[in-house]
């Protein structure tokens, strides 16, 4: 598995985190990537996706 560096990724929280006390994820896109991060733990764990992979989910979440 290839290791991705997400160190000068730019995270963005959702428009809703300050109306659910601040509890949510953030996202960070690379050219081939989208990774997700809980916001209350930056350093911690990343789920990262491929960008087809990614975009299959939202459609599905859309549904």
């Amino acid at each position: 598995m290839a290791v991705i560096d997400m160190a000068k990724a730019a995270w963005r929280k959702s428009s809703y985190t300050t109306s659910n006390g601040g509890e949510c994820v953030e996202l960070a896109s690379r050219p081939e990537t989208v990774a997700v991060r809980d916001s209350k733990d930056p350093d911690g764990p990343r789920l990262v996706f491929d960008r087809h992979a990614f975009a299959s989910f939202l459609t599905s979440v859309k549904r």
